[in-house]
């Protein structure tokens, strides 16, 4: 059996395959999108783009299903990465727009801010979704839940509380 940490690491490096794919995705569909409206905007239409690429990929190969609804963890992917959207355009337009400026960078200063912004929140995003959008729904696998659990929920479910 691996360990836990092996575990995690494959799952990480994974993650950062898949990740990497919808960044790919993210980025390609900026520079589509940059013929269409203002940097800032293509940016943040581009997360959305590589978001919904990232979370099939996630699903499919890194963490599989939680146990709930797909718009329930659709939700929950989106929620974790609504923060991390706010981080890349941060970075991003605060490289492109302020210090690759003040400091005189201007070679694909546009490319290179929007790279360094989507990188950044990588492992931020790795555990909300790993604890938060794919953790198992103990309603909709009693199993995974310890047996503590399983006793007060049927203890609960018959109208008693053991505490």
């Amino acid at each position: 059996m691996p360990s836990r940490k092996c575990t995690m690491s494959h799952s990480f490096f994974k993650f950062l395959i898949t990740g990497g794919i919808a960044a790919l995705v993210n980025l390609g569909s900026r520079y589509l999108l940059d013929l269409a409206m203002s940097f800032e905007a293509a940016v943040a239409v581009a997360y959305l783009i590589g978001m919904a690429t990232a979370h099939t990929l996630a699903r499919a190969f890194v963490f599989g299903t939680s146990g709930r609804s797909l718009s329930s963890e659709f939700t929950r992917f989106a929620i974790v990465n609504v923060i991390a959207m706010a981080l890349v355009w941060m970075i991003s337009v605060g490289l492109a727009r302020f210090a690759f400026p003040a400091i005189g960078f201007t070679w694909h200063s546009d490319d290179i801010a929007h790279i360094i912004g989507v990188l950044a929140p990588a492992i931020t995003s790795y555990f909300g979704h790993k604890y938060f959008t794919f953790a198992a729904d103990d309603r909709a696998n009693p199993a995974s839940c310890n047996p503590e659990c399983l006793v007060k929920k049927v203890d609960l479910s018959r109208g008693r509380s053991d505490s």
